[in-house]
């Protein structure tokens, strides 16, 4: 049970740190939320079945955001006002 915990654990601060790197904030705020729910909504699963499925569903999404990161900065804007952060004397 440590090891799954310990994968899921390290599964979840990977999906966090690659949904950071989306230039884009609307995206990037969509991913950290529904990152952030999925894993609640599955933190007391018992099934060693349904923990398997649900590890799988957030690798194979993992890859996703990392292909949607890439494409992201190939179309990247500028930054939004909410985004921009004032310089501090």
């Amino acid at each position: 049970m440590s090891s799954t915990r310990n994968v899921v654990l390290k599964l979840y601060k990977t999906m966090l740190r690659e949904a950071e790197k989306f230039p884009s904030y609307n995206y990037r705020t969509y991913a950290l939320r529904r990152i952030r729910a999925s894993f609640r909504e599955n933190k007391s699963q018992t099934n060693p079945a349904e923990i398997d499925k649900a590890i799988q569903y957030a690798t194979d999404n993992l890859g996703a955001i990392r292909r949607q990161v890439v494409v992201g900065k190939l179309y990247s804007t500028e930054k939004l006002v909410i985004e921009e952060r004032p310089e501090r004397k």
